[in-house]
């Protein structure tokens, strides 16, 4: 959700602080996408994503790209944890099974993807 700019999250609410930490984020996350924009050699995707500011588009697609990379790097080191409930689908057609290790079905296969479910019922 950060990444893709959708997150709900509103960050340090104090008074006195000057910019909250999701405004400190999201302009560090601008800055990033900003220099992955200014490397894109193609002229076509350069006017794809050209005329939005924040990189919205760019960052979605990015997601999009490496999220299941990611939901590897964030789960490597999980190893034995289970979802809260089952999701896999077992070999012995009795219905779902709990996911073995680091959050993944056997064949490696992530059962779903939060990022696409509301921030509110994760």
């Amino acid at each position: 959700d950060i990444v893709r700019g959708k997150d709900l999250y509103l960050g340090n609410k104090k008074q006195n602080e000057i910019q909250r930490e999701k405004e400190k984020l999201q302009e560090n996350l601008k800055n990033i996408f900003a220099k992955i924009y200014n490397s894109l050699n193609d002229d076509g995707a350069k006017k794809h994503y050209g005329g939005d500011p924040d990189f919205f588009k760019l960052r979605e697609d990015w997601w999009y790209a490496n999220r299941g990379t990611v939901w590897k790097a964030i789960t490597c080191d999980a190893g034995g944890s289970h979802y809260f409930r089952p999701t896999c689908d077992s070999s012995d057609s009795q219905g779902p099974s709990m996911t073995p290790s680091q959050c993944r079905c056997r064949d490696d296969r992530v059962p779903t993807y939060f990022d696409y479910v509301p921030q509110y019922l994760r």
